[in-house]
C-alpha cells in the first residue's frame, strides 16, 4: 500500500522525479491482499493485482523507507529511514486483518508519506 499511496501523493503534488517501488524483506511473490485492494481503491490508488517482490540488495544511492525499526536494522547500512522516525511509531503489517485495520494502516502510511515528502522537498534531499 505504501508504494501506491506515495505515487498518488506524488501525482497530486506534480512531482515526477521521484521513483517509488515496494520491496519486502520476506516477500515471496504473493498477490496483494483483497482488503488492501479495497482500501487502495477507496483512497483513489491503483488496486490492480501485483505480486510482492523480495528486496535482494541495498543500493547505497537509494533511499529506503521501512515500516519498522527492526526492518531498518535488518537492512544495515545505507540511506534508510523507518516510518517510526516520521510518525513516532512502527507501522505494523496488516496482512490477514480486516478491512478496517488496512484502512487504519493506510492512514498511518499517508501521515508518514506526507512527513517524508515535506522533508525531501524542504531540504532537497538527494535521492
Amino acid at each position: 500500500m505504501a508504494e501506491r499511496l506515495t505515487k498518488v501523493k506524488l501525482k497530486k503534488l506534480g512531482i515526477k522525479n521521484i521513483k517509488v517501488s515496494s520491496r519486502g524483506i520476506n516477500a515471496s511473490g504473493e498477490n496483494i491482499a483483497e482488503n488492501a485492494k479495497k482500501v487502495l481503491k477507496r483512497l483513489g490508488a491503483s488496486a490492480v493485482n501485483r505480486k510482492s517482490v523480495k528486496l535482494r540488495k541495498v543500493d547505497v544511492d537509494t533511499l529506503y523507507v521501512t515500516m519498522t525499526k527492526a526492518q531498518k536494522q535488518a537492512l544495515g547500512k545505507g540511506k534508510i529511514i523507518a516510518f517510526a522516525e516520521l510518525v513516532g511509531k512502527d507501522i505494523i503489517d496488516p496482512y490477514g486483518q480486516d478491512e478496517m485495520i488496512y484502512y487504519e494502516t493506510a492512514q498511518e502510511l499517508e501521515k508518514g508519506i506526507q512527513v517524508l515528502l515535506e522533508k525531501i522537498l524542504k531540504y532537497e534531499v538527494k535521492i
